[in-house]
């Protein structure tokens, strides 16, 4: 389809020098029943904002697509009193008004078609069914907000209405509008065509502008309600006024498009009619505005009015959705021969006589201007007007009329009905126009689809090129989309990309829908498409970074298999193996001078304690318990008293001897080996009393640590209670530092053996050992804690057996010539021989 050098409109002094014609008489016939016409015959009402009394308003300018439409509803109405099949018999009347697009001017025909028939007077009534009003039906407006007014004032009549250019959803409320009808989609359908258009291209960073009226404002509202549940972000949203006139109009033009050029968006859905599109494609064009795509309706993109603006292949890429619709054949010819009579005398007096019959001077058609439009004037626009709802609607009337009489192929009864009768007949019938069925569904809409239509421009003329098309789904035929960018491939319009599964958004800038993908990180799951949060994990489990589900946490103590428990393993049966060869050595030698003066007996049981402290290292390896807990300490600290234990009364002994020698006659037989014994079970006796109150004042105890290791629960023995443990150790501390004041500064001539060094020796690498093991302890929260206590453990048996007893086994196998009493002198078995001498 080619575009016409004409403009829509023709203004009425440029139309005078045309032969006047009769056209302007063509809208009002007499019938058996007389339907109502809305149409927008002219533009620019010039009166309206500066009129202080309610005079009749006037428009200027004449609206050619207006009257096209109005030739269509008169083409349908002959076609229909032509018909032998549809209300044979009937012939249908009709009158048609000017709607000038403006509501207070569609009000004044509305209101004569609800006057009483044959009458200029709406009676007043509190029961209007059997009032019979002018008109059986009325067919439009075309636009929106005319509706929104008309359609109130005929539903409580109801009166059925039937709009061919109507798609407000507002006007799907059939509760506020039971007799509402329409032809043509309601915009939702729109709207979904253009979100699914944007996210079949990616476009999620756009700008939206509708014109300030109820089609633009509607329209907008709808599409950033479903925009925002698509991941559609909105950069701009603005209203364009419609009031040209009014001085700030081109001020706001103007800041809008200085705020879409800071946006720097690349996609700009417009709801908008000519008019005002016209007037915001030529700012965009004369301040500069970089190339976009422009995503369109019918309203405008099919207009010349848009499309004639100088220079306006600039603007970039447009595409937009049209609804689908058929030709409707033989109406142009229809047309051309209507604009042949209306030259005719003869057909003009015929017409005007019918016209006089309708009764109705006191409003006239008002479409002065139709009498000095000649065909050539209308042509270009004729060959693709939009004719189709307009005849719909009519036949839609004059089908529920045919059921509602009970007519038949035949015949019709000529009854009286009222409006109101129709109505059942039009909610649940389907009719056929042209070989093609239509039905009003629960909202009183129809739905035939739309095509998506592509700005196609070839030496400087412009074509509609479909490129798709949508009802139920989307199909684009993107080969035939030639984009204005370089490579005339598709524009890229993101704020964002889609993040991918383990991904979260997270808003940036001042745009709530704006966001960068960010991993969601350890021990959080994506659990929702698109989600601006990630879940965190249960406390049991886990999950690593990016992750789309969380894992249950394995278990994590020292186990029996690892290396490292193995080499620990390892070295304590080394030190076990040292420990009871060493005891198995003083037994054997259990009466030399070196045994006895170390101890004797006390030794073996030393040893022995030192052995089952290394055994007890095997508590700490395997999985814990809460009883296994409270019994490693008390054992480690029963087993090291019995060692420190036969330490303390070596060390007395030797203070004695050494510091106290006038004293040692007196308490020396206190430490005999019989009562060492006691001593040595004293000991042990107060340890257990600090081990009961261990248990009472808080015993270690089991802990889930599901904090310290990412991916595991480390199953860890906790100190409960800092006190108890202290208590539990402190009593050995107490042995050990009376061992080591007692010999550290004790001194022997080179001739005799020294054994306060030994114990001195073993203290010393007991204290370096138990400083460590407190500063790992306190702070250790892995199985590196278990590993600790086992190399503490070790560490002290070792230093205590290679300290004070494998010196002496040295001695005893490789050195036995001083295994001699002179050597050994501090011997409590010689000490009572020497003073009885």
């Amino acid at each position: 389809i080619m575009v016409p050098e004409l403009l829509l409109g023709l203004s009425f002094g440029s139309a005078a020098t045309l032969q006047p014609t009769c056209l302007s008489a063509q809208f009002r016939r007499p019938g058996d029943y007389i339907l109502g016409g809305l149409f927008p015959f002219g533009t620019e009402a010039v009166n309206l904002t500066t009129r202080s009394e309610p005079t009749l308003v006037v428009c200027e300018r004449l609206f050619i697509d207006g009257l096209i439409w109005a030739l269509g509803m008169k083409f349908a109405i002959d076609e229909i009193n032509n018909s032998t099949s549809l209300l044979p018999g009937i012939k249908l009347g009709y009158e048609m008004y000017d709607t000038c697009f403006e509501p207070v001017v569609a009000l004044q025909p509305s209101l004569l078609f609800l006057t009483r028939n044959s009458t200029l007077g709406i009676g007043v009534q509190c029961d209007y069914t059997n009032y019979q009003p002018r008109v059986t039906a009325v067919i439009g407006p075309h636009k929106s907000d005319l509706c929104l007014v008309t359609a109130k004032l005929f539903s409580s009549f109801l009166i059925p209405q039937v709009s061919y250019g109507a798609s407000s959803e507002k006007l799907s409320n059939t509760e506020l509008y039971p007799s509402f009808y329409r032809t043509v989609p309601s915009d939702k359908n729109l709207v979904e065509a253009v979100v699914l258009l944007l996210n079949k291209f990616g476009w999620n960073w756009i700008a939206t502008i509708g014109s300030d009226d109820e089609y633009g404002r509607g329209a907008q509202e709808l599409f950033l309600s479903v925009a925002g549940n698509h991941s559609i972000c909105i950069a701009f949203e603005g209203l364009i006024p419609t009031d040209l006139s009014d001085p700030n109009a081109n001020n706001q033009l103007e800041e809008t498009i200085k705020l879409i050029n800071k946006t720097k968006v690349n996609i700009i859905v417009l709801f908008s009619f000519s008019q005002p599109a016209q007037a915001l494609l030529e700012h965009s064009i004369r301040m500069g505005l970089s190339k976009k795509v422009w995503i369109g309706t019918e309203a405008w993109m099919l207009s010349d009015i848009a499309a004639s603006i100088p220079n306006i292949q600039s603007i970039g890429t447009v595409l937009g959705f049209v609804m689908k619709i058929d030709t409707v054949p033989g109406f142009e010819e229809y047309v051309a021969d209507l604009f042949a009579s209306v030259q005719q005398d003869k057909f003009c007096q015929e017409s005007r006589k019918l016209n006089a019959l309708m009764n109705s001077d006191m409003l006239a058609t008002q479409c002065p201007e139709c009498d000095h439009v000649s065909l050539h004037d209308i042509l270009s626009i004729l060959s693709r007007s939009q004719i189709q709802p307009v005849h719909v609607a009519v036949h839609s009337v004059a089908y529920a009329l045919h059921r509602a009489l009970g007519c038949t192929h035949q015949a019709c009864p000529r009854a009286s009905i009222h409006s109101w009768q129709l109505l059942p007949f039009m909610n649940t019938f389907p009719f056929t126009v042209n070989g093609q069925s239509f039905r009003f569904d629960e909202s009183h809409d129809t739905n035939p689809g739309y095509e998506l239509i592509f700005w196609s421009w070839k030496n400087g003329t412009l074509s509609y090129l479909p490129v798709g098309d949508y009802k139920e789904f989307l199909s684009i035929n993107k080969s035939q989309i030639q984009f204005h960018t370089e490579d005339q491939k598709e524009p890229t319009s993101e704020c964002f990309r889609h993040c991918k599964p383990g991904q979260f958004r997270r808003i940036k800038g001042f745009h709530l829908c704006c966001y960068d993908c960010t991993d969601c990180p350890e021990n959080t799951y994506w659990s929702t498409r698109d989600s601006s949060t990630c879940t965190p994990c249960l406390e049991h489990q886990w999950s690593p970074a990016r992750s789309t589900r969380c894992y249950i946490r394995s278990e994590r103590y020292l186990f029996w298999n690892e290396p490292l428990t193995i080499a620990l393993l390892v070295l304590m049966s080394i030190i076990i193996s040292l420990t009871c060869l060493t005891a198995v050595v003083f037994l054997k030698h259990l009466e030399t001078p070196l045994v006895q003066a170390s101890g004797g007996k006390l030794n073996l049981f030393a040893l022995l304690t030192l052995a089952l402290l290394c055994l007890s290292c095997c508590l700490y390896i395997g999985k814990p318990s809460n009883k296994l807990c409270m019994i490693q300490q008390i054992i480690s600290c029963l087993c090291l008293n019995g060692c420190f234990s036969t330490f303390f009364i070596k060390s007395l002994e030797i203070t004695l001897m050494i510091e106290c020698p006038r004293c040692a006659p007196t308490f020396l037989p206190w430490l005999a080996p019989r009562r060492a014994w006691l001593i040595v079970a004293s000991c042990f006796l107060t340890e257990c009393m600090f081990c009961l109150c261990y248990l009472r004042v808080g015993p270690d105890n089991l802990l889930a640590d599901y904090k310290s290791l990412p991916t595991e629960v480390l199953l860890v023995c906790n100190t409960e209670s800092w006190l108890a443990f202290i208590l539990l150790h402190g009593y050995n501390n107490c042995l050990a530092t009376v061992c080591f004041l007692c010999t550290f500064m004790v001194q022997t001539s080179g001739k005799k053996y020294n054994l306060a060094r030994g114990i001195t020796f073993a203290v010393l690498i007991y204290f370096i050992t138990y400083i460590f093991f407190i500063a790992v302890f306190a702070t250790l929260k892995t199985v590196l804690r278990s590993v600790t206590q086992i190399g503490i453990s070790l560490a002290t048996s070792l230093g205590i057996l290679g300290s004070y007893y494998l010196p002496k086994c040295y001695i005893i196998l490789f050195m036995p010539d001083l295994n001699t009493v002179d050597y050994f002198p501090n011997s409590i078995k010689e000490e009572p021989e020497e003073d009885s001498q």
